[in-house]
C-alpha cells in the first residue's frame, strides 16, 4: 500500500496517474478521476423515459419478409389492373392520360427482369475471354489462333473435360 503523503504527491505532481484515489491534504478521500468524469449522473435526453418494449413483437426471417413483399406487390398490381379495366373507354382503348407505367417493366428496385433479347455471350473454354470461334472437331470455343493451336494439341479426354466444365454433353469426333 502506498503511504498517504506519497499518493497525494503522485496525484498532485503527476495528474496522468490521477486514476489512483485522490486525497485532500487533510487526508480525506474524495472522488476518483473516473467518478469525476463519469456521465452516469447526467440526464439522457435522447432516451424516452416512458418507453416500454413490446414483448409480443416477433422478428421475421428474410424469407418471410420477401414473401410478404411479393404478396403486397401482387395485390397492388391486381388493384391497378382492375382500376385500368374500370377506366377503359367504350371501345376498349385506354385514355392516354390515364395510362400508368407498365408494371412488368423492370426498374431499379425490382429483382425480376425478363430474359435478355440480346444473344448469349460466348466465352473461350481455355482462357475465359470472349470466344467468337468454335473448333469443329471438338466443339470447344476459342479466343484466337494461338488458343486454336493449343486446342489442336489436346487429347480427346482433355477436350471432354473442358466441355463438361462448360456444362455441355461432350461428343468428340
Amino acid at each position: 500500500m502506498i503511504p498517504l503523503h506519497l499518493q497525494y504527491l503522485c496525484v498532485h505532481y503527476f495528474p496522468e496517474y490521477a486514476c489512483i484515489q485522490q486525497y485532500s491534504p487533510c487526508g480525506h478521500a474524495s472522488q476518483t478521476l473516473a467518478e469525476q468524469l463519469s456521465y452516469l449522473h447526467n440526464p439522457r435526453p435522447f432516451k424516452n423515459p416512458n418507453y416500454t418494449k413490446n414483448v409480443n413483437r416477433r422478428t421475421k426471417n428474410l424469407k418471410a419478409v420477401l414473401t410478404q413483399e411479393r404478396e403486397r406487390e401482387r395485390t397492388e398490381r391486381e388493384r391497378r389492373r382492375q382500376e385500368r379495366e374500370e377506366n377503359m373507354d367504350v371501345d376498349g382503348e385506354k385514355k392516354a392520360e390515364d395510362m400508368p407505367l407498365d408494371e412488368d417493366m423492370p426498374t431499379y428496385a425490382s429483382i425480376e427482369a425478363p430474359p435478355s433479347v440480346l444473344p448469349q455471350r460466348r466465352y473461350c473454354d481455355i482462357t475465359g475471354l470472349e470466344g467468337p470461334y468454335t473448333d469443329p472437331a471438338t466443339g470447344l470455343r476459342y479466343h484466337d489462333k494461338s488458343i486454336y493451336e493449343l486446342i489442336k494439341g489436346l487429347s480427346a479426354t482433355a477436350a471432354k473435360e473442358y466441355l463438361s466444365a462448360r456444362g455441355v454433353n461432350p461428343i468428340v469426333k
